[in-house]
């Protein structure tokens, strides 16, 4: 693919090539960057001592996670084959697990505090307070029945009864069993989850569970840790992610297929550029619903601009045009975080909205010199010297959503005039907005179809791509694109999810010109079916509603226990806290789960041998941390074999 080139780094007085990462254009960028002597990621990068190609010149007690400086007496270092422990006593085994757990209560946070955001967004729906409505009411009455809700009454009175139910849940004390997670995963990972005692509580009650077992001579048993982040990470996948997306879908739309500007391309200098980004979508949809209407048009007109247009960024962005279609207006989508940079450095950004995650620290730097505004939209979300905030309300989201039209007609002129902008950069269009609900309409309305094609070897297999984006080892997006061709060439279908699903939107792997990569007995069903192979499914959030369709192909075969289904979950460049519960609970629900980077826990040998080996025969899941893009599908085709022989097809 075009975009996916390697890009020429210049360093002082030498030059030299290196694979900074795929997009050809951050080098138009980058250059641009490092004339201004402004920092910048892929700097940064090197002098952390990771430059490409050997990426570990680190610390070899951090890079295995055998270190710990939770307490005074440290900061300590573990050797497990030496026996050497930390002061209190903990093994290498403990100090890396403990450490992962913290991360995945971090990640579970993140996703919740979201969650808790999308809920009261409901509920201010239902009083009638917002600018939003329920689109989708009959997404709301089946999932409140599934989870024994009194349906009867008008919508609304639905959807406050829902709120209740699911705030209750979310608080329930970590020994008060989840009905949430009752009522919607597979009767047999129940039944696994009791019978190990992982079987979670409320959200909250798992999250003080986990952060109380990590205090300094609490729990230092690795085996321990690992049960309780499998706890945590179900309670995560259920009320967290599931709740929280398919409340999004009533309330915005169900996804469903179709195409999408990609690239950064989408920024045109010449209109008014507002940009939300982050992870929540709730003022990104207010700011599309306005700019849509003529007279915000004509105000940005106004001020000497073409017009006003919201381009969509990250997660948000993901979020956004999964469910709404593209126009004159409600534009393009730029990338995954990594971009963000490049993004600030092109000159065409009015205002950058900025929700719960995935805002640079450095973002203040790129806004005094490329003259944007920067405005936190979440209390979640502070910048060094930034005073402009406006914390999202449901309530007030119009209004909200008003103020940040008018900061950015406000900034166009002065931007315009003091800031060359950098254009001709790439732009494609991406299939985007596949969900079960699209899938199954594609089907006929039945997962007979794609059931019959696994069975009789059509598609050899499904992927969950779910994702984040990383510098380390390969340069940003590369591993992430070299496995899913190397899948969708074996004839396993991918479903892309997270910052990953930016890197193959903008490689023109969600495209029907893709096809062609495929196998050739994918690529049969792709071309009847009009799909590309690979489907744009939506963020890393989504991770639990894809549980949910695994859960239905389960169900759809008779009950086949999720660990023989002939399914796997991939993250190839996996970088932050909310990647790590995915993982964990990928595992916890039975699924091969192949990583990379390699996780900070090698040199907790124990617990690698649990992660990687044990605990097949214990929850039915497996990591894989294979680096090599072949060799990593090779094992992953190889699970998808064994699992086709186990159900005889």
């Amino acid at each position: 693919m075009s975009e996916h080139k390697s890009v020429i780094k210049v360093y002082d007085d030498r030059l030299r090539s290196e694979l900074v990462e795929e997009h050809d254009k951050i080098d138009r960028v980058y250059k641009r960057i490092e004339k201004e002597g402004i920092t910048n990621i892929w700097d940064r990068y090197e002098d952390q001592g990771l430059a490409f190609g050997d990426p570990d010149r680190r610390c070899q007690f951090c890079l295995q996670g055998v270190r710990c400086d939770l307490c005074s007496n440290g900061p300590c270092r573990a050797n497990v084959a030496l026996d050497r422990r930390g002061v209190c006593g903990m093994t290498g085994d403990g100090m890396a697990m403990r450490m992962m757990l913290l991360r995945n209560v971090m990640g579970t946070s993140t996703y919740q505090y979201h969650t808790e955001q999308t809920v009261k967004t409901l509920r201010a729906i239902a009083n009638g307070k917002t600018p939003f409505k329920i689109t989708e009411p009959e997404k709301l009455k089946p999932f409140a029945q599934r989870l024994g809700i009194d349906v009867s009454g008008d919508i609304n009175k639905i959807a406050q009864r829902f709120c209740d139910f699911v705030e209750k849940d979310f608080n329930r004390k970590y020994d008060e069993p989840s009905i949430i997670v009752d009522k919607l995963a597979p009767k047999e990972r129940k039944e696994l989850w009791k019978k190990l005692g992982v079987f979670p509580g409320g959200v909250h009650g798992e999250i003080l569970l986990s952060t109380s077992s990590c205090l300094t001579n609490v729990d230092g048993y690795y085996v321990s840790l690992a049960l309780k982040a499998m706890r945590i990470g179900i309670a995560m996948a259920y009320q967290s992610q599931i709740v929280n997306e398919y409340i999004q879908d009533v309330i915005f739309g169900i996804p469903k297929p179709h195409t999408f500007r990609v690239d950064l391309g989408v920024l045109d200098p010449d209109y008014v550029n507002v940009l939300p980004n982050g992870h929540e979508p709730f003022l990104g949809f207010a700011l599309v619903q306005l700019a849509r209407k003529k007279e915000w048009q004509d105000k940005a007109k106004a001020e000497g601009a073409k017009g006003l247009r919201i381009i969509a960024n990250i997660e948000t962005g993901q979020e956004m045009i999964q469910r709404w279609e593209m126009d004159d207006v409600f534009y393009g989508f730029t990338g995954n975080w990594i971009m963000q940079e490049a993004i600030l450095a092109s000159g065409s950004v009015d205002i950058f909205v900025a929700d719960m995650n995935c805002s640079m620290p450095v973002d203040p730097i790129y806004a005094e010199r490329f003259k944007f505004k920067l405005v936190p939209v979440s209390e979640l979300v502070a910048f060094d010297g930034v005073e402009d905030r406006i914390n999202y309300l449901p309530e007030k989201a119009e209004e909200q959503a008003a103020q940040l039209l008018k900061m950015a007609i406000a900034n166009y002129k002065e931007r315009r005039k003091s800031i060359e902008p950098i254009t001709g950069l790439p732009m494609r269009e991406a299939i985007v907005g596949f969900s079960t609900e699209s899938i199954l309409e594609a089907l006929g309305g039945t997962l007979e179809p794609l059931l019959n094609a696994i069975k009789d070897g059509s598609i050899k297999g499904i992927v969950g791509m779910v994702s984040c984006t990383s510098l380390r080892d390969y340069g940003q997006d590369v591993h992430t694109v070299n496995v899913v061709k190397e899948l969708i060439k074996r004839d396993i279908l991918v479903l892309s999810l997270g910052c990953g699903n930016g890197a193959v939107q903008v490689a023109g792997l969600c495209s029907l010109d893709a096809i062609k990569l495929a196998g050739s007995k994918l690529q049969k069903v792709c071309e009847a079916l009009k799909i590309p192979p690979v489907l744009s499914y939506g963020t890393c959030t989504d991770t639990g509603r894809l549980a949910d369709l695994v859960h239905a192909v389960s169900e759809a075969l008779g009950g086949v226990p999720i660990p023989d289904l002939p399914v796997a979950a991939a993250a190839p460049e996996y970088m932050e806290q909310k990647a790590t519960i995915d993982a964990i609970f990928a595992l916890a629900y039975g699924l091969y789960t192949y990583v990379n980077p390699i996780p900070t826990v090698t040199g907790g040998t124990n617990l690698v041998k649990l992660l990687t080996k044990d605990l097949k025969d214990i929850t039915g899941g497996l990591l894989d941390v294979e680096k090599n893009a072949v060799k990593a599908v090779d094992n992953i085709e190889k699970h998808i074999i064994s699992n086709r022989k186990k159900l005889g097809i």
